[in-house]
């Protein structure tokens, strides 16, 4: 592989996604965006991965950076919608900048250290959480076809902006968008590489990719060549997925949701579907998740969750196992065959509610641990922990586990 001589051997990567923007109020975990930094580098990283908006700062939207941030908006029983969800608890009511932040950002990476992966999230998730639907109108008027070459023109424009403030040494490399196999942005295809050649000739230096949130692991060849960084997710979803399955919990108009065996999971407070509500209809589309995950994930009893999926782990856990292994694998086979190396942007169970302890417990620990070595033997150049280590995710406060994996990481 080869890996630019000014960015890091290896790169130790914390997750900040959209959340750096959208977690930001007071009291939040990104308020101070220089705290956020300083306990990043005492858990041993050296990269984060964001959301760096460029639809919304160079996507010629015709949108003030300037967004009212407010959350999947307010629940009819008080609080808001998306509260004990990962990545959606955001309760919103405060104005940000969003140029001025990612400025700020970079400056404070400069300070401490640390490279900073760009992505963009907004065709799955970024629009979502603000308090007006301008910015996602915008972008939905793009016809579909057109969005990656607009994500394309947008990704230069925020690098020429780094550039003219001194911060594009520090872009370890920049994704068209997050997981375009899982998101509203249309295929890869031949315009959209041309696009992406354009940014490397505007940028000389900069590589330039996009995500993947699955890897196409049994047909490889289906990823084209040209690009410059073999960015995949690794989730063994194994015991979580069955569970999901079981609850018909990531579904939309499901008939007699919620059935028995999520009515059983539930908080003996938890009010009906019906009672519950929606979050705004703009809201949903701006978003990959649907109403049934808002409502389950808001009302399930964490505890039950957890034994749950604790009661049934060994019938899934060597075949999670395999499955990581046999993803990186090929993964690492691809990468070495095109020549580019391979990161692992997020891992590696997936998506649990916000205080279901199962991935941050000893088993999905020890299932993490697994990953990062497997990456590491396959010469992985970059990888999560967990997805779910960042600071605002309760994963952020076992500090002494970050700091041994990342060790390990960085002296591979």
């Amino acid at each position: 592989m080869t890996v630019p001589a000014h960015l890091p051997e290896r790169l130790a990567i914390t997750l900040w996604d959209f959340s750096w923007y959208t977690r930001a109020g007071v009291g939040e975990p990104y308020e101070d965006i220089d705290r956020a930094f300083i306990e990043a580098a005492e858990r041993g990283y050296n990269t984060v991965r964001i959301c760096a908006a460029p639809m919304l700062l160079c996507g010629g939207l015709g949108v003030s950076p300037v967004v009212r941030i407010g959350g999947l908006g307010p629940a009819p029983q008080g609080d808001y919608y998306g509260r004990r969800t990962r990545w959606y608890d955001v309760p919103g009511g405060y104005e940000i900048d969003v140029r001025t932040r990612l400025l700020e950002l970079f400056a404070s990476a400069r300070r401490h250290g640390f490279v900073v992966i760009l992505a963009s999230w907004e065709y799955q998730q970024s629009a979502s959480f603000a308090e007006h639907p301008d910015w996602w109108n915008a972008m939905d008027a793009i016809p579909l076809a057109d969005r990656l070459d607009r994500l394309a023109g947008a990704a230069s424009g925020v690098l020429s902006l780094l550039n003219e403030h001194g911060f594009a040494d520090l872009v370890a490399f920049t994704e068209l968008h997050n997981e375009i196999d899982f998101s509203l942005v249309g295929e890869l295809d031949e315009r959209a590489m041309a696009s992406m050649q354009r940014v490397r000739d505007e940028h000389p230096g900069q590589l330039v990719t996009a995500s993947w949130g699955k890897p196409p692991h049994l047909d490889m060849a289906a990823i084209p060549s040209g690009i410059d960084a073999a960015q995949f997710h690794i989730y063994s979803y194994g015991v979580l997925d069955a569970l999901q399955s079981l609850i018909d919990l990531r579904a939309h108009g499901s008939d007699g949701f919620p059935n028995a065996q999520l009515r059983g999971l539930l908080r003996d407070d938890a009010p009906s579907f019906t009672e519950y509500g929606t979050p705004a209809p703009w809201k949903l589309e701006a978003t990959v998740i649907t109403d049934q995950m808002i409502y389950g994930y808001d009302w399930i009893d964490a505890d039950r969750w957890d034994l749950w999926l604790y009661e049934h782990y060994a019938l899934h856990a060597e075949a999670m196992r395999r499955e990581i292994e046999s993803r990186l694998a090929a993964v690492a086979a691809w990468s070495k065959r095109a020549g580019v190396p391979h990161v692992i942007g997020e891992g590696w169970i997936g998506y649990t509610p916000l205080d279901g302890t199962f991935e941050e417990g000893p088993v999905g620990r020890a299932l993490a641990e697994h990953g990062i070595r497997a990456a590491l033997a396959n010469d992985a150049w970059g990888m999560v922990l967990c997805s779910n280590a960042a600071p605002h995710h309760p994963m952020w406060a076992d500090v002494a586990w970050q700091q041994r994996m990342n060790t390990e990481i960085l002296s591979a």
